[in-house]
C-alpha cells in the first residue's frame, strides 16, 4: 500500500501518496484521483525511485480550485512546484502517461531547472490527435459515439457498477489484446476520473493545446514511449514529440495499444532500468536508439 500524506504549500494543501526508495520521482495524471492502492503506471517506478503520486486540485483530499483556470496544465505545474518545494526537493524526476505525459512536457517547458529527467508516454504535443482517424477521440472513429457516452457516465454517474462497466469498455478500446484484460488488471489500483478536471481539459484547454514549437527548447533528458497501436494518442504523435525534443529517446511497443506498461510489462521494466541510470543533463543523442 502507498502511504498517504497531506502537504501544506504556499498554494494550498495537496494529497500525495508515497512508495519506494531512492531519488524522488513525481507522477500524476491531469484528471485522475488516486488513493492508497497507487496506480498501475506509478507502481512500475517504486523499485527504483521514491515515488510521489500527486492528487492535483479537486482530486481526492487536495484543495479545490477557486477559479476554473487553476485546473489548467500551467497552474498544475505551479502546484507541483509548490509541492516539490514544500517537500524540500531541489529537483525531482517526472513520469507521466497520457495527459499525465502532456503535463510532464508542459512541466519541462515551464520549469526545466526543477527536473532531472522525464519519461512520458501515450501522449501528444497538440490537439491534432483528436482529428487522427485512428484515434477513438476522432469523430470518424467507429468507437467515438460510444466513447462519448462512456466519458459522460464517468463524469456524472454515481452508480459504481455503471462506472466500472464504462471503465471496462474504455480500457477494452485501448488494449491490443482486450481478451487479456482480466490478466492485465488482476491487482486493484486507483485512478478515478475527476469530471471537473476532464471538462476543463476537454472544452477549455484542449482546443488551443499546442506545445510543438516549445519542445525544441527542452534540453533535459526525456524518454518517450508509446504502443504502436495506441488508439487514444496514435504512435505518430509520440514520434513527433521525440523528434522535436532536443534530448530524447523513443521506445516503441509493437504489441501494445495505450498501456505498454501493462501490455508489455517486462519490456517496459527494461526501459525503466535504462531510465534510472540516466544522469541529470545527460545527452541521450550520443546513443539514440529504439529499445
Amino acid at each position: 500500500m502507498w502511504e498517504q500524506e497531506i502537504v501544506t504549500t504556499v498554494r494550498g494543501e495537496f494529497e500525495i501518496f508515497r512508495k519506494g526508495e531512492g531519488k524522488p520521482l513525481c507522477s500524476t495524471h491531469l484528471y485522475s484521483e488516486f488513493n492508497e492502492l497507487g496506480n498501475y503506471f506509478a507502481n512500475e517506478f517504486t523499485d527504483y525511485f521514491s515515488v510521489i503520486l500527486v492528487n492535483l486540485r479537486e482530486a481526492g483530499n487536495s484543495c479545490k480550485a477557486e477559479e476554473e483556470y487553476q485546473l489548467s496544465m500551467a497552474e498544475s505545474v505551479y502546484d507541483l512546484e509548490a509541492i516539490r518545494e514544500a517537500l524540500g526537493f531541489e529537483k525531482w524526476a517526472f513520469a507521466g502517461h497520457s495527459t499525465g505525459g502532456m503535463l510532464g512536457l508542459k512541466y519541462a517547458i515551464l520549469a526545466p531547472d526543477s527536473l532531472t529527467k522525464a519519461i512520458v508516454g501515450g501522449a501528444a504535443a497538440s490537439s491534432q490527435y483528436m482529428k487522427h482517424p485512428e484515434s477513438i477521440y476522432c469523430k470518424k472513429s467507429p468507437h467515438n459515439k460510444r466513447l462519448l457516452e462512456i466519458l459522460n457516465i464517468l463524469k456524472t454517474s454515481t452508480d459504481i457498477a455503471e462506472r466500472r462497466q464504462a471503465n471496462k469498455e474504455w480500457s477494452d478500446m485501448s488494449l491490443y489484446y482486450p481478451e487479456k484484460r482480466e490478466e492485465y488488471f488482476q491487482k486493484p489500483s486507483s485512478g478515478k476520473t475527476i469530471g471537473s478536471r476532464l471538462d476543463y481539459y476537454s472544452y477549455t484547454e484542449l482546443p488551443e493545446y499546442d506545445i510543438t514549437q516549445e519542445l525544441p527548447d527542452v534540453k533535459l533528458p526525456v524518454f518517450v514511449y508509446c504502443g504502436v497501436h495506441d488508439a487514444q494518442c496514435p504512435y505518430v504523435f509520440s514520434e513527433e514529440i521525440a523528434v522535436k525534443l532536443a534530448n530524447s529517446r523513443l521506445y516503441a511497443y509493437s504489441y501494445s495499444n495505450h498501456f505498454p506498461y501493462i501490455e508489455e510489462k517486462k519490456k517496459f521494466s527494461g526501459i525503466i532500468h535504462v531510465f534510472v541510470k540516466v544522469e541529470d543533463g545527460e545527452d541521450l543523442n550520443k546513443n539514440k536508439a529504439h529499445f
